[in-house]
């Protein structure tokens, strides 16, 4: 079972973490995350797929970017029982 994660991500901020929740241009949330390092070379990407492994108490290997590599709006794939990611990602965002 899998969890797909719409996000936004900002580069280059002062400190890594969750930002809370923000409405897409379609009206769907998107997860709003920021990371210290820089959109160069997938250094960013690297690290979003951390700190979500990470908020989400998974290994950095279930998380998976589907879609977004050079965008900040991001679609993510995270491997595990889908209740128990939904209920840490609530957590999260809180």
């Amino acid at each position: 079972m899998s969890l797909t994660i719409a996000v936004k991500v900002t580069p280059k901020a002062r400190r890594a973490g969750v930002l809370g929740m923000a409405p897409g241009k379609d009206g769907a949330p998107l997860l709003r995350l920021a990371v210290t390092e820089a959109p160069e070379e997938g250094r960013a990407n690297a690290a979003v797929l951390r700190l979500l492994a990470d908020r989400l108490g998974v290994a950095p290997s279930a998380c998976t970017l589907l879609r977004g590599a050079a965008s900040r709006r991001k679609l993510i794939r995270v491997e595990g029982d889908t209740a128990a990611l939904a209920a840490r990602l609530a957590a999260c965002v809180r």
